[in-house]
């Protein structure tokens, strides 16, 4: 099994993911490209103590950007969105 905090990067603070977490129970997650669903919701439940009732997963593709004549690429990414049981809450985004 893999170190939980090398699975799970940051949260994500985005005014979409207040939403999701104010009505729906859900939390936003970078994580790590090779992470499946299985592992997310292990390494969740190990950090946070709480109990994970699903997880789904999206490939974010990093967006191209230049700086005058120069182009460059941002690296692509995972997010996951992680819905917790209804009496479960994850305490780090409650003091935001």
């Amino acid at each position: 099994m893999r170190d939980p905090r090398t699975v799970v990067r940051r949260a994500l603070i985005t005014e979409k993911g207040t939403v999701l977490r104010e009505l729906r129970n859900q939390y936003l997650f970078e994580v790590q490209r090779d992470a499946n669903k299985i592992d997310i919701k292990r390494a969740i439940e190990a950090i946070f103590h709480v109990k994970v009732a699903s997880v789904r997963t999206q490939q974010m593709l990093g967006k191209v950007r230049r700086q005058g004549r120069f182009v460059g690429k941002r690296s692509d990414w995972k997010k996951a969105i992680v819905t917790l049981k209804p009496d479960q809450k994850i305490e780090l985004f409650e003091q935001i």
